[in-house]
């Protein structure tokens, strides 16, 4: 008469383990294969740990399987159940932890901090295009979205993976366009608010600066929020800085917040590395008619009264807009304003900027 595997099952259940209960009832054996009078099965235990213990077990429950009727051959085999590490445990925000002075992020030659008093002046877009520009003249760059409240950098550069962690400590930023990018946008649900008070925003920024991998650059670009707040605060408090650029566009109004910036550096002892006049004048794609929405030459003026550099001044042009949603920056074609990002990134690195 055939051997049936229930009968083999009820001959293992008979073998009680050390630790209580039996082979069966603890749910140890696998693959059970009767091939003739050739009886073979797998015991897997739960951890490899208890798998190390099971040899005398295995002996065992060969012997009592070898005693059925018409079984001739038996073969067990002891393995473990594969356990997956638990993913590991990356928390953003909280307190910062201390630190004495100002700390260089590691491997990074220049950290320059990209700043505006207030927003709507394009300092996110200046930021991506100028990063990816550099990235094109051969610079090893890094791109940080220290915007906490309102990330745009993932959507511009066109990334949306969230960024991995061995170790639930170290983060690995991702890479785009030729520049290392990292933001806290790529770490919160972008379809939520970010509701933290200032301690929470220092710890945020502080785990992107020093526990990110940026690896080895020649510079990091900071894109800052607007305003003067906790951001601007602890990066200059925490951060070696090379120096802050301001970028502004020539209206009055404009000028009166970058203003605000400037004098916030100066009290931090941040240098001033020189002014971008952004949306400096619009050129009709049809007419060729050259308009100056915004004014014109406000923020040169500005440079000029505080002896700072006018490191550029860039046309409003759709296309920026139309490639920052589409998440290629217009620095990456080569287009007339992939062009003149291109420029602009030359002088950075001809004045040993970046």
């Amino acid at each position: 008469m055939p051997i049936d595997r229930s009968d083999i099952l009820a001959a293992l259940a008979r073998l009680q383990l050390p630790d209580g209960g039996d082979l069966v009832s603890r749910d140890f054996i696998r693959a059970v294969v009767v091939e003739g009078e050739a009886v073979r099965f797998v015991i897997e235990a739960p951890t490899p740990e208890i798998a190390g213990k099971l040899a005398d077990i295995r002996a065992a429950a060969e012997q009592i399987v070898m005693q059925l009727d018409g079984v001739s051959s038996v073969t067990a085999v002891v393995t473990a159940h594969e356990q997956k590490p638990a993913p590991p445990n990356l928390k953003v925000g909280g307190h910062p932890k201390p630190q004495d002075g100002p700390l260089k992020v590691p491997g990074v030659d220049r950290v320059v901090a990209i700043a505006s008093g207030k927003g709507g002046v394009g300092k996110s877009t200046v930021s991506s295009n100028l990063a990816v520009a550099l990235a094109k003249q051969g610079r090893r760059v890094g791109l940080l979205d220290a915007d906490i409240y309102g990330p745009s950098q993932p959507r511009m550069m066109g990334v949306s993976k969230r960024p991995a962690s061995p170790d639930g400590k170290v983060i690995i930023p991702l890479q785009a366009h030729g520049v290392t990018m990292m933001s806290i946008g790529l770490m919160v649900d972008p379809n939520k608010a970010v509701v933290w008070r200032g301690p929470m925003l220092m710890g945020a920024l502080q785990q992107m600066l020093n526990q990110v991998q940026w690896g080895e650059l020649d510079v990091l670009i900071i894109d800052l929020p607007p305003g003067t707040g906790d951001v601007q605060l602890t990066l200059c408090q925490k951060t070696e800085l090379t120096g802050a650029i301001v970028v502004s566009t020539p209206q009055d109004v404009a000028l009166l917040d970058a203003r605000k910036a400037l004098d916030m550096f100066a009290t931090l002892h941040t240098p001033i590395l020189g002014m971008i006049e952004n949306m400096s004048q619009y050129i009709c794609p049809k007419c060729g008619h050259e308009a100056h929405i915004f004014g014109h030459g406000g923020v040169a003026l500005e440079a000029q009264k505080l002896g700072v550099p006018l490191l550029g001044s860039l046309p409003l042009d759709l296309d920026v807009r139309l490639a920052g949603d589409s998440g290629t920056p217009a620095a990456a074609g080569d287009g007339p304003m992939a062009q003149a990002y291109a420029e602009l990134a030359r002088g950075l690195i001809a004045s040993d900027i970046a």
